[in-house]
């Protein structure tokens, strides 16, 4: 077969669609980082053991998340929050009380570290959006409900 019907890539093609990688900046918090580059380490090393075992797809798979993770890695910008912040900023933990007094506490953090459930928003959400610059005791709204800027911790 002639050389220019092979498709030439960096990577062997393992028929798995590439992760999309976010346009916007990589921003990250040093536990966002930590993740980063805790997660590349165990993609890794269960490569490792995929290889051992021959597993192709497991490879396969593994090759994909390595080169997604390894391109978040390397694109990482660290952002460390003010110790005394008086806005909210990326990297700053945001107490907001609502009208029925019940306060929720958000922590603005990069695309990859963020999980809403446990209190980490990605800067770029649309919550987070609101918040960015506001000060203690400016309003935002949730949903359709007012809260409160009431603390700000670095």
């Amino acid at each position: 077969m002639s050389r220019a019907f092979v498709k030439e890539t960096d990577h062997e093609d393992d028929g798995l669609p590439e992760r999309v990688i976010s346009s916007h900046p990589n921003f990250v918090t040093a536990s966002g980082l930590k993740q980063l580059e805790d997660r590349v380490r165990e993609l890794e090393q269960q490569r490792s053991l995929a290889r051992a075992e021959s597993d192709v797809g497991q490879l396969a798979r593994l090759a994909r998340e390595l080169r997604y993770f390894q391109a978040r890695r390397d694109s990482a910008r660290l952002v460390k929050p003010e110790s005394s912040p008086t806005a909210v900023r990326f990297g700053v933990l945001v107490h907001l009380e609502r009208s029925d007094a019940t306060v929720v506490i958000y922590r603005v953090v990069g695309e990859d570290e963020s999980n809403p459930a446990q209190g980490l928003l990605s800067y770029v959400s649309p919550l987070a959006q609101q918040l960015l610059g506001l000060s203690i005791g400016d309003e935002v709204l949730m949903g359709k409900e007012p809260a409160w800027v009431t603390k700000l911790e670095g």
